[in-house]
């Protein structure tokens, strides 16, 4: 499948978290005109205490940097598990622009601004033992769960499930957060007068629409396999790494979630699709 843009954030490259298998099958089912890299493509924080760089992942960065040489747009936006970037803002390598952040006008002539996110996680920007802690907390789940899905496997159990997804959507204090999160960025990009935002950093993949403004979360590749596609017309579609390459059909846009309504995390579902 061919489509004008796609955006992926927090692949997590150099841990062992990272599913580069499965972002290889969907790069190889989706080519682009432009590729946008949203931030934590590659964890330095994580190989700050071991590096873990299998042969999946650097066919990945391969893969990556033979788009940007045949004259694919790419640009990365570094996030903050990437953040040494950040001193590179406006610089070139191997036909790779980092960018800060920066603005993505759709076909449709929408303008959404794409940023990592972290710039709006509390924990993150002022507290930054504590994000460390939790990124450790956070990886040994997604470990644990690489052991559950090879169990789930021997009893046949069918679909994916997530343990560290599952814990986000049940843990109201987690909900909360993102809640916040997501509420900051949209005030954020409505003050400054764009129709949405395309971010990061949370691991929780999201398209929704409040009072005229988009919020689009790409997801991560170490738990959901998430990433957002911009087609031909400027449609936006959330693509899970499970899901059959079809035709996107357009749908109503969902309400925001509340703690009763939350999507079960990993469940094979189709692509959902906005239009704004």
């Amino acid at each position: 499948m061919h489509v004008r843009s796609i955006f992926l954030s927090d692949i997590h490259l150099g841990t062992r978290g990272c599913q580069a298998e499965r972002l290889l099958d969907f790069l190889h089912d989706h080519d682009s005109d432009n590729l946008f890299l949203i931030g934590d493509i590659i964890d330095f924080w994580s190989m700050n205490r071991g590096i873990h760089w299998t042969p999946a992942q650097n066919t990945v960065v391969q893969k990556i940097l033979r788009r940007a040489r045949h004259g694919h747009k790419v640009m990365l936006i570094p996030g903050n598990h990437d953040e040494a970037m950040r001193e590179y803002d406006g610089v070139s390598f191997g036909d790779i622009l980092v960018r800060c952040e920066h603005v993505h006008v759709t076909a449709d002539g929408k303008r959404y601004l794409l940023l990592h996110g972290d710039e709006f996680d509390q924990v993150t920007r002022y507290h930054r033992w504590l994000a460390v802690i939790g990124d450790i907390g956070y990886n040994l789940l997604v470990r644990l769960n690489a052991s559950l899905s090879r169990l789930r496997r021997l009893l046949r159990r069918p679909g994916y499930w997530s343990l560290s997804g599952y814990a986000k959507s049940r843990v109201k204090r987690a909900v909360s957060f993102i809640f916040d999160f997501e509420d900051s960025l949209i005030r954020a990009v409505r003050e400054r007068g764009m129709d949405g935002v395309i971010c990061g950093h949370i691991h929780s993949a999201a398209m929704r629409n409040v009072d005229g403004v988009a919020y689009v979360n790409c997801g991560d590749w170490v738990d959901s396999c998430t990433a957002i596609v911009e087609h031909h017309d400027g449609r936006l579609e959330l693509v899970r790494a499970w899901q059959a390459v079809t035709a996107a059909v357009p749908v109503a846009v969902s309400p925001a979630p509340t703690f009763d309504n939350l999507p079960q995390p990993g469940i094979a579902c189709g692509g959902d699709v906005i239009r704004l």
